[in-house]
Formats: structure tokens, sequence, C-alpha cells
């Protein structure tokens, strides 16, 4: 013990006590420190925890397989019960994570037809709509993917499994004509990248979907889900940043996100084909219905408060 003089009266000082105030200073600075930490960094992990969720998807397919010994093609019906389990884990994620619900599936027909999507930052949207697609009717949708996706190591027999192709005219039309469903999104990672809370489609002039649908005859599908926008967005969208895209085609703009905000998918009314009508009518025709149906179900701009109002209240 120490003596110490406080206003002219004599006290006691005890150092064990400074060191024990100190430690606890320390722990509350640190406890803070920690706490703004993750607040800053937590919107850019979660997206990080998709991918993980994925891989681990991509794992368990590998294991299952090498269990079970089973041969043939992927994206055959060989798979169909390590494909419904793997659905149903990612329906209850969808469930749990973002109230996920799917309105519409009656203007999905038995035969083939091209699903055109609003692609969001992160397209977990429409991972969800796969796994209840194939819930729901024991089929999968095939879907159109970009070429980096297929660079990514350790997920090849995953969205082989899932029926994700490269935008190949010829494959394309060989799924449509065998009777399957297609979706693609003609905005891709540009799209995902620079669209924003206002829900802007950004095709540009592409219309090689419509050429592909006037060619197999078959009907479009247009479909988005409501607040994917309010769910992930993108950090560093400048000019800058669209030029050195543009230049190089790599989606290297930092997510962030995974805010469990309300995600319903809305599938709309199909527009027939018509002999009479061009590729390029069918592609604004398509452009028109997707954003229509976009301004019907969406709070335009986007806010991620009231999306997260949806899903809580």
């Amino acid at each position: 013990m120490n003596q110490c003089y406080v206003n002219g009266e004599r006290t006691m000082f005890d150092p064990t006590s400074l060191a024990h105030l100190s430690k606890e200073w320390i722990f509350l600075i640190s406890f803070e420190t920690k706490s703004i930490l993750l607040l800053c960094l937590g919107p850019f992990l979660i997206p990080l925890g998709i991918i993980f969720l994925i891989y681990m998807s991509a794992l368990f397919l590998l294991i299952y397989q090498m269990i079970f010994k089973l041969k043939g093609s992927y994206c055959s019906n060989t798979l169909d019960d390590v494909r419904l389990i793997l659905s149903t884990m990612w329906n209850k994620f969808a469930r749990f994570w973002n109230g996920y619900e799917l309105h519409g599936t009656e203007n999905l027909p038995d035969g083939p037809a091209l699903l055109i999507y609003y692609h969001g930052a992160i397209p977990v949207d429409y991972l969800y709509f796969l796994t209840r697609y194939f819930i729901l009717k024991r089929r999968c949708c095939y879907s159109i993917a970009d070429d980096f996706l297929f660079k990514f190591p350790g997920v090849g027999s995953l969205t082989t499994m899932m029926c994700i192709i490269p935008s190949s005219m010829e494959e394309c039309l060989n799924v449509l004509k065998n009777g399957h469903l297609l979706g693609i999104s003609p905005g891709g990672v540009r799209e995902a990248l620079f669209s924003d809370e206002s829900y802007r489609l950004i095709w540009h002039k592409r219309k090689g979907f419509a050429q592909l649908a006037v060619e197999a005859k078959v009907p479009i599908i247009p479909m988005y889900t409501q607040n994917v926008r309010e769910g992930y967005r993108v950090f560093g969208k400048t000019t800058l940043a669209r030029w050195f895209y543009e230049l190089s085609r790599l989606p290297f703009l930092p997510p962030y996100g995974g805010f469990p905000v309300k995600f319903r998918t809305y599938i709309g009314e199909p527009i027939p084909y018509d002999p009479n009508v061009t590729a390029a009518e069918l592609a604004k025709k398509t452009k028109n219905a997707l954003q229509s149906l976009i301004q019907k179900h969406q709070r335009i701009p986007g806010s991620i408060c009231h999306a997260l109002k949806e899903r809580f209240h």
C-alpha cells in the first residue's frame, strides 16, 4: 500500500487496483474497437460467407460422389438425390436469411422457354430460384454464366450439376431444342457491377438472347427479384472503374451487404414466339416487359431500411 493525500487528507493507494482498472479500460477499448471493425467489415465478409457456402456445397457433392461411386453426366438424373439435398439446404438458408418467396411459377411452361432476369450485384437470388424450382418441379433450369465463373477452382462439378453452361449459341440451341428451360441475364456482369438502387437495366444493344429465342421458336419469360439490390451492393462504382471494366472485363469491384432483406422473385407472363417479330423488336419488347415487372413490384429508388422492414414486419 502507498499513501497519498487528497484534499489534505491521507488516503491509502493500492497499485493493484490501478492495474485492475487499466485492464478494464483496455478491455472496453478493445471491445469497442472490435465492434467498430465488425460493423465496418461485416458487410464485406458476408459475401465471402456466400462463397464459402458454395464451396461447401461443391465439397459435399464430391464426397457424395465418392461414397456412392456415382458415374455419368452431372447434368443427368444420376445425381438427382444429391441435387435435391443441396437444393433443400439452400432453400432453408433462403427462407431463414431472406424470407425467400417465389411467385408466378404458373407462367413457366413444361416445355422449353427462355427465362430473362435482372442481374443483382451477387445473384444469390437466382441461386435461390434454381433450388426452389428444382424442389417444386424436380426439373433443372439451365443457366448461362460469364466465362470467368468457369475459371474458379473447385466448383466445376457443382456448376455442371446445376446445369450452368457457357454462352455458346450452339449449346443454348441444343438445350432449348431438348425441351429445357434456359435462364439468361442480358446485363450480365456489367449490370451486376454498375446498376444501382434505381434498378436500371444495362443491356446496351444486346439482342443475342432474342435471336436465340427466334431460332429456337420458344417464348421469353421475364423474371426479377424484389430488393435484390438492397441485399447486396457494389463498392467503388466510378467512371474510372467502368472504363477499366470495359477494358479488362474483370469483375474486380468488391460487393458488400448480405443484409437479411426480403427477397421475392416474380416471374412475369410469357412473351410468345411470333415469326413476324425480328430479334431487335423482341429484345426491346423483352426489356420493356422486365422493366414493367420491376416497376410493378419494386420501390424505386430501393431502400435497405425499407427492405428490412418488409422482411421483419
